[in-house]
């Protein structure tokens, strides 16, 4: 099984891998949903870690409709990762109708590589989960991070054990929503996936 730990300082990070943590999901500003995090940041992480770290690549707080500007921005951030040696980042891009932007997904996705990617918790908000989920497929997203739509992975397990059939091993499906320490033996029997991710997951 792999533990994702949420967090949003280098401190964090530290701890997290010394606590059993599988890999970071690197951020800043967790109060908005977590933001692109200082090169500083990722740097340090990428020296001291020794487990894998994917960061967030996201401008701003608030929605995932995103201007040419804030996607040039994203660009200049997923830049700075390639150059650092991260492993994946995490984006989500909407349409102003909670659909997939697929012209820049695809063009970021591109972009990021060889970096893997996932999309993250901005596909609850999709008004069809399913063809959403054909389209990442279709643009090659290794992961995709859900709660199922709902507050809490433990409320969303049925959604998301059927986006996971629906899947077919075709891309991963991360589960999120308040997922913790405690918790996880539970959930990682109600839910059909091997990839859990949280802020208190260790």
């Amino acid at each position: 099984m792999i533990k994702e730990s949420c967090i949003e300082n280098f401190s964090d990070a530290l701890n997290a891998q010394k606590s059993g943590a599988d890999r970071i999901e690197l951020c800043e500003n967790l109060a908005v949903g977590g933001t692109t995090p200082s090169y500083g940041t990722i740097k340090t992480c990428t020296e001291k870690l020794n487990i894998p770290v994917f960061v967030m690549i996201r401008p701003r707080g608030g929605n995932f409709v995103y201007t040419p500007e804030e996607l040039e921005i994203m660009k200049m951030d997923i830049d700075c990762c390639k150059q650092l040696g991260i492993q994946g980042v995490v984006f989500g891009l909407l349409t102003e109708n909670d659909e997939i932007d697929l012209e820049n997904t695809q063009m970021l996705i591109e972009y990021a590589r060889p970096m893997q990617v996932t999309f993250h918790k901005a596909f609850d908000e999709l008004s069809d989960l399913t063809k959403g989920l054909d389209q990442l497929i279709g643009m090659g997203v290794d992961r995709i991070l859900t709660s199922g739509t709902k507050a809490t992975a433990q409320e969303g397990s049925e959604i998301l054990n059927q986006l996971i059939s629906y899947s077919k091993g075709r891309t991963i499906i991360v589960a999120a929503g308040k997922v913790t320490k405690s918790n996880l033996p539970t959930l990682s029997k109600a839910i059909n996936t091997n990839e859990f991710h949280g802020k208190q997951i260790v």
